[in-house]
């Protein structure tokens, strides 16, 4: 029989670490097939939550907010695309590319999780942003993007439109902050254990391995 697991991967549409640890994840979680059945759902975090509706240029944002020069930008925008592609995703970092608020995508997902479709939808929006470079804080796109993955734009636009979820999502960042997470990605295993940052698969296996382990010991 295998172990059941409840992941809870904290994280935002604005940061490329959470790609590749998305998918640093489901690798691991590939391997460990025949020993754990894991549910993923994602909670919402803001890297920017003063982030203007116009966003701002990605070197701009970059570069102030970590003091660092565009030569170094462009050193971790290198890393970052060499990170994607060893994980089969496409960073196409460009020199009109934007950071975007990203609110409105985090209740868009909220919803996607009643449908079942916030898996899917996730990597859609990580995708819409990241290699196509679109504006996910616009709501026609977000409902565009809710399209791709066979949910109803118009429901997703009602969502968007009628301000749905806000406090919901509101909750779940305090919640989420108030239990120390300063930065993502984060996975929460089973509400008691935490693994920070964009680890290699191995590393993710490892881990989940460990705790599966303790797990078993603590219920006999």
């Amino acid at each position: 029989m295998k172990d059941q697991i409840d992941i809870q991967f904290v994280s935002d549409i604005m940061c490329p670490w959470c790609v590749v640890g998305l998918e640093n994840l489901k690798a691991a979680l590939i391997q460990l097939d025949d020993k754990i059945d894991a549910k993923i759902t994602f909670q919402p975090f803001e890297l920017n939550p003063d982030m203007p509706q116009e966003g701002q240029d990605f070197d701009e944002h970059i570069q102030q907010k970590y003091g660092i020069s565009k030569e170094q930008s462009d050193q971790n925008r290198q890393v970052i695309k060499e990170r994607g592609q060893a994980v089969d995703f496409i960073f196409s970092f460009k020199p009109e590319s934007r950071m975007w608020n990203s609110f409105d995508a985090h209740r868009l997902l909220h919803w996607a999780e009643h449908e079942e479709k916030q898996a899917e939808l996730k990597l859609a929006l990580f995708k819409a942003h990241f290699t196509h470079g679109q504006n996910i804080s616009n709501h026609d796109v977000l409902a565009s993007v809710a399209a791709a993955v066979d949910l109803d734009p118009k429901a997703a636009k009602g969502v968007l439109e009628k301000g749905q979820f806000t406090d919901d999502v509101r909750q779940k960042e305090a919640f989420w902050q108030k239990n120390g997470i300063t930065s993502v990605p984060t996975i929460i295993v089973n509400n008691k254990y935490a693994i920070s940052g964009a680890q290699p698969s191995e590393t993710f296996k490892q881990a989940l391995e460990d705790i599966m382990n303790k797990e078993n010991v603590e219920s006999i």
